[in-house]
């Protein structure tokens, strides 16, 4: 029998250490190529680490809960045949970093050589055991959708030629990274990869319809858009539900409220009081939309247990992966760059008219819609205006980015992370709409990777789906803007001289005054705020 031990690879981003957060095997377990070993926290996501080989475990050589650095080894296999050793392999190096503390993306996956020969018969693959469900946190207001598509695998790497000596299987992506001079253990270790997806560009497919979404609706046209929107189902009612993820508190009994008969069962199914909830509609009507943001939102403190205090005066929280990653880039942002923040209210009321009759077209069918996508397409607009939000300071250059990884904070049950949706200014609306609904679904799902966060240049943060009005955000390490995003709501307001109920919201940014001067840190809030007020200048 062969001894082989697998050191924690890096997985990319230049990460030095990981937490291990749960084995899948244990002592004595016949293991197959690429079945699932552990699951690993880094300090931006979690990341399972697949067998290099099959064999017997021998030897789990640290436990949950420690905190590993990347070469060392953590497990032990003994199998029939070993991984021949007798050439030199050397393991790919991870992506040179760039301006802002981090990696470049790279184009292609890189291929590392590794030593392979006739392997013997090796046991089936085991099916790996289910990971642990992860709590549920309400993230950027997009409620539960179907889980997506698994990514496509790594394109193999070319194998080669061997010495006689038999050799273990090799999982694809793998490669010997050396052998344990006093064990003899051979050690093998996984390169770093990532792909960018190249996306589409609109082009003038979507110009005609936008204009026509985009049109005043006469009130004839908007309250039939409305009863469409507001109009739950048996599914719709069971959707909602699942995506609060708890029972019903209570009955609502309000019977003075403007709601239609579907939306007084939806509260009530939802144990939501109407005479609480924020109505949008037309004439001061409850939607369905009003129903489901403050479920949201009141299940948010409504999940939180209340425990005693207890006899234990006080408790210790390590500072390690996500939260130790958040600390170190907050105090860094803070204290580095010197923040400057601007805010204005916004008359939103044709943007939420927008969201409705977006909700209402077929070609949005099944895709979420929410104020938070126009936010995002209003930032891409005036990002292209005022060039100079869009860039990264280096102490010797300033680079500004002729494209927008638009980043957008996450709340998750990991804490908060800042994934990105790469190339966000070539997407259409729909296009942008269904990016959103899939990054708070990876990021809810925490199988956000170090990828997906890596090279934003400019980040949206969604307070207002905790009710919150306006707040200062801190920039994203490598950025130079961040624009906040507060709760809309009704408020008073005055039209052609006359005071009148508006949804207003409060829209704040943060810029790094090295880069951004107020003039243009001025005209571009006042270039998202001008979107938010009329939404069809987004056929500019």
């Amino acid at each position: 029998m062969a001894a082989a031990e697998f050191p924690l690879p890096d997985v990319g981003e230049g990460l030095t250490e990981a937490e291990i957060v749960q084995w899948r095997v244990a002592i004595g377990d016949e293991i197959a190529v690429d079945q699932v070993l552990v699951e690993i926290e880094t300090a931006k996501s979690l990341v399972e680490l697949p067998s290099p080989f099959s064999g017997t475990v021998t030897g789990l050589l640290v436990s949950e809960g420690d905190t590993v650095e990347v070469g060392k080894p953590i497990i032990r296999v003994e199998s029939d045949a070993s991984v021949a050793s007798g050439a030199p392999v050397t393991a790919p190096s991870a992506p040179a970093a760039q301006p802002g503390g981090t990696a470049p993306v790279a184009d292609s996956v890189p291929t590392s050589p590794v030593v392979a020969a006739t392997p013997p018969a090796a046991p089936a693959p085991a099916a790996p055991a289910p990971a642990a469900p992860a709590p549920v946190a309400p993230v950027a207001q997009t409620p539960p959708a179907p889980a997506a598509t698994p990514a496509p695998a790594a394109t193999p790497a070319p194998a080669v030629a061997a010495p006689a000596t038999p050799a273990q299987p090799v999982a694809e992506g793998a490669s010997v990274v050396g052998t344990d001079e006093s064990s003899g253990a051979v050690l093998v270790g996984y390169g770093s990869a990532t792909s960018s997806p190249s996306r589409r560009k609109p082009g003038a497919r979507r110009a005609a319809a936008l204009a026509a979404e985009a049109s005043r609706a006469s009130s004839a046209d908007a309250a039939a858009a409305a009863e469409a929107a507001t109009d739950p189902g048996e599914e719709s009612t069971a959707e909602a539900i699942t995506a609060l993820g708890s029972a019903p508190r209570k009955q609502s009994t309000a019977t003075n409220v403007l709601a239609k008969p579907p939306i007084r069962k939806l509260a009530k199914d939802l144990g939501v009081e109407l005479s609480e909830i924020v109505a949008t509609g037309l004439a001061g009507e409850v939607t369905r939309d009003d129903v489901i943001r403050h479920a949201k939102q009141a299940s948010v403190f409504r999940n939180i247990e209340t425990p005693e205090w207890g006899e234990v005066r006080s408790e210790t929280i390590p500072v390690k992966g996500v939260r130790k990653a958040i600390a170190t880039a907050m105090t860094t942002s803070a204290f580095t760059a010197p923040h400057v923040s601007l805010f204005v209210d916004v008359d939103a009321t044709h943007t939420m008219e927008f969201v409705k009759r977006l909700k209402a077209s077929p070609t949005f069918a099944g895709v979420k819609v929410s104020p938070l996508l126009i936010v995002a397409k209003a930032v891409i607009w005036a990002v292209r205006r005022n060039r100079s939000v869009n860039s990264t300071w280096t102490d010797r250059e300033i680079i500004v980015h002729h494209f927008v990884n638009l980043g957008i904070a996450a709340a998750t049950p990991r804490g908060l992370i800042v994934p990105n949706i790469k190339d966000a200014q070539d997407m259409s609306l729909l296009e942008l709409a269904q990016a959103l609904e899939q990054l708070t679904l990876t990021a809810r799902d925490g199988k956000t990777t170090p990828a997906q966060m890596a090279n934003g240049t400019v980040s949206i943060t969604n307070i207002g789906v905790f009710g919150m009005d306006t707040g200062t955000p801190i920039l994203n390490p490598g950025e130079v803007a961040i624009v906040a995003m507060g709760t809309i709501k009704p408020k008073p307001w005055v039209v052609d001289g006359e005071v009148r109920s508006r949804m207003v919201t409060t829209i704040g940014a943060s810029f790094d005054h090295r880069v951004v001067d107020g003039d243009v840190a001025s005209r571009f809030v006042h270039d998202v705020a001008s979107v938010l007020e009329e939404p069809a200048l987004l056929l500019d």
